[in-house]
């Protein structure tokens, strides 16, 4: 095959995919297939024959919020150490392993879940290697002694790093005031890694990577069968684990003014709350929303009254992040020390306003066609359409959630936003912390200030 035709088969799939979602009044997203495996574990399975590829995750509920109490840093520790050693092979032949049989092996801890991902050739002796592998450190990792060491050091080092700069520290404690008291809330300290030994990292995977908490995404070119066959072996060796308990709901918070003191020209600044779950009734009147407010780049509202009407920051924009309990809610901004709270009333000022009028009938419409026209563009690979129908699986949304996306958004209507912004967004349960821009006050009174962690 020549270089062109390389390039070619990728684009005519990718174009052919386009094309397939946008023909007729609804954009159909890919047939999702759905199973419990006898091992337990949830699967959920997409065929896609475009490239001769199988891209799989497997998600465990064994993320940052399972962390115990003192060990924060455990769940991602011991998800970077599954390719640190299996029961066969040492860290660098499984390195050498991965190369040759031109496999791509990766993972990701988040509060929820953690993860291992396996990119592969679908040819039946690459594929098969591929699978093989992933099963062995998932089911027989052996976090050897003086690798946990070493990357313990490199944990330290770049926590020591992110604690130099303000952006990571309005992270930390915004999170840290979101979350006061509930799993989500905890910190990685240089105390609580310094804290866990082996024994920790052995004991949570024992506890934690089991079938029973595993949900996995096939998305790729293999048949049914063989996607059953994949899940099985997968889990099949994994230690027996109970189910997940529920997270709770974190409590509310009151409005509150956090400053971090730093040498920065910059303030960042963080607002918002806890607010909306991954399964969620408001969730597409909040996500329409808030494209309006400040989700929708140069066309939101705080774009323009921040940044081009006031010029106070280059850059502000609000999200919802959904996880299995509240996610939070934040609007983020950088802008001069100096005029960090003039640039804060305008963002108060343009949230309540907002909140209080929802959006214009243009501002609507022009939310919903971005958002429905852009879809097809998030599902024109293999590895975008994985990441969906891994959060699918593991969240247990409804198995047309792709199918119906448009369709919610075009139905969301002004009243719909107005109502759930206003019965989910408080201004008395607003945290807001300003990080920096002490460097752009020269001469002013030092403000009172609660330093990061």
């Amino acid at each position: 095959m020549t270089k062109t035709s390389r390039l070619f088969t990728p684009l005519v799939a990718s174009l052919a995919l386009l094309a397939q979602l946008a023909a007729g009044p609804a954009l159909a997203g890919p047939k999702i297939e759905q199973w419990t495996a006898p091992t337990g574990a949830r699967v959920l399975y997409v065929e896609s024959r475009a490239l001769p590829l199988v891209d799989i995750q497997i998600d465990f509920a064994a993320g940052s919020a399972f962390d115990p109490a003192g060990k924060a840093g455990l769940a991602s520790l011991t998800q970077g150490l599954l390719e640190a050693g299996s029961a066969s092979l040492d860290e660098q032949q499984i390195a050498d392993r991965i190369a040759d049989i031109g496999a791509q092996i990766g993972g990701s801890t988040e509060s929820d879940r953690t993860s291992l991902s396996i990119r592969s050739l679908s040819s039946e002796a690459e594929r098969n290697a591929a699978i093989e592998l992933g099963a062995s450190l998932l089911a027989q990792p052996t976090f050897p002694e003086d690798i946990l060491e070493r990357e313990r050091k490199r944990a330290l080092a770049g926590l020591r790093e992110a604690l130099t700069k303000p952006a990571m520290l309005a992270a930390r404690r915004f999170n840290e005031a979101l979350y006061a008291g509930h799993p989500y809330g905890g910190s990685v300290t240089a105390e609580s890694l310094e804290s866990i030994t082996r024994d920790d990292v052995v004991d949570f995977h024992r506890r934690h990577f089991g079938a029973q908490r595993a949900s996995i995404a096939i998305v790729g070119d293999v048949d049914r069968a063989t996607a059953e066959r994949i899940a099985i072996r997968l889990t099949e060796q994994l230690p027996p684990v109970e189910a997940a308990a529920p997270l709770p709901a974190p409590a509310p918070t009151q409005a509150t003014v956090l400053r971090i003191p730093n040498p920065s020209a910059q303030a960042h600044i963080a607002v918002g709350q806890a607010a909306l779950a991954r399964e969620d009734a408001d969730y597409f009147p909040l996500l329409v929303g808030n494209y309006v407010l400040g989700g929708g780049g140069f066309v939101s509202r705080l774009t323009k009254e921040v940044r081009e009407k006031r010029g106070f920051a280059y850059s502000v924009h609000s999200y919802f992040a959904p996880q299995q309990v509240a996610g939070p809610f934040q609007i983020s901004l950088q802008t001069r020390g100096s005029q960090a709270d003039e640039a804060l009333a305008v963002v108060r000022e343009t949230l309540a306003g907002f909140i209080a009028e929802g959006p214009s009938a243009e501002e609507l419409q022009a939310a919903k066609d971005n958002m429905i026209n852009g879809f097809g563009l998030r599902l024109d690979s293999n590895a975008k359409i994985l990441g969906y129908v891994a959060m699918i699986g593991f969240y247990r949304l409804p198995l047309d959630w792709l199918d119906t996306y448009p369709q919610q958004v075009a139905a969301v209507s002004a009243e719909q936003i107005r109502d759930a912004f206003a019965r989910r967004i408080h201004a008395d349960r607003l945290v807001t912390v300003i990080a920096g821009g002490d460097g752009d006050k020269a001469g002013a009174a030092p403000a009172t200030a609660e330093a990061g962690k």
